[in-house]
């Protein structure tokens, strides 16, 4: 089975937009597309114009409870991470029309964090959304169908061996024929480590043979590369699973 590489970033804001378009070019110089994922909240002309050419995701709507403390490593305050069905529509359809307002309309989703709650994937599909990329994984919302991948970032970790674990376990993935998830953030692009890490894993997981995809791109994967979905409220993530190597940015 080929392995298939996805690059997202999120933060995009008019103050990173010069570290975004520089990671942006480093990657279109390795042929490898990069999805946006955008706060639609969060957004500003200069913004909407430079993720306008790309993918985009649609990253919750207003990061409003954002965790603090020890809660940020265990994610169980994201902004959709624990929100019932009604609440979690009440925000979507909050997102939905500021990015319609902003020209930047999308059926693709994914959770401030990487949690999305139960109830967030009954909201979206009652949206509408066809996609949305969890921590485990990028489920296929109308269809019911996952594409199993981790999202692999630096967070809040930036020690070079959380860095080289980072890259090991993209090295990993790209040789069993998995999903690589890279999952950048502008904050990391003003580091160097973290940002040549996210550079290297990209580059291993093309170097053994990696398809480059975008996000919405994944709906078009091969039978093989596709599993049925377990229900979600049967799936658990164990701590090991959260901290290692895995951010829940």
């Amino acid at each position: 089975m080929t392995a298939r590489l996805v690059v997202s970033l999120s933060g995009i804001t008019a103050r990173s937009l010069d570290a975004c378009s520089g990671f942006a070019a480093e990657l279109d110089r390795r042929g490898v597309p990069l999805s946006a994922l955008v706060a639609p909240r969060r957004l500003d002309a200069e913004v909407v114009a430079w993720v306008r050419e790309r993918p985009v995701l649609a990253h919750g709507f207003d990061h409003a409870a954002e965790p603090r403390g020890r809660r940020v490593a265990l994610g169980r305050r994201a902004e959709f991470a624990a929100l019932p069905a009604h609440e979690a529509g009440l925000r979507l359809t909050a997102a939905t029309a500021a990015l319609d307002r902003a020209g930047l309309a999308t059926d693709a989703f994914a959770p401030p964090r990487w949690f999305a709650s139960p109830g967030t994937l009954v909201a979206l599909r009652r949206a509408g959304f066809t996609l949305c990329a969890d921590l485990i994984g990028v489920r296929e919302l109308d269809t019911g169908v996952v594409h199993r991948g981790r999202a692999l970032a630096v967070g809040q970790r930036a020690e070079p061996w959380w860095c080289y674990a980072l890259v090991q376990v993209a090295a990993r993935t790209a040789r069993r024929g998995g999903l690589v998830r890279v999952a950048a953030d502008a904050a990391d692009l003003a580091r160097p480590g973290p940002r040549q890490a996210l550079l290297d894993a990209v580059d291993i997981a093309v170097h053994l043979g990696a398809e480059p995809l975008t996000y919405p791109g994944l709906r078009t994967a091969p039978a093989e590369a596709r599993a049925v979905l377990v229900p979600v409220q049967r799936q658990k993530v164990s701590f090991q699973e959260l901290m290692y190597p895995v951010s829940v940015r």
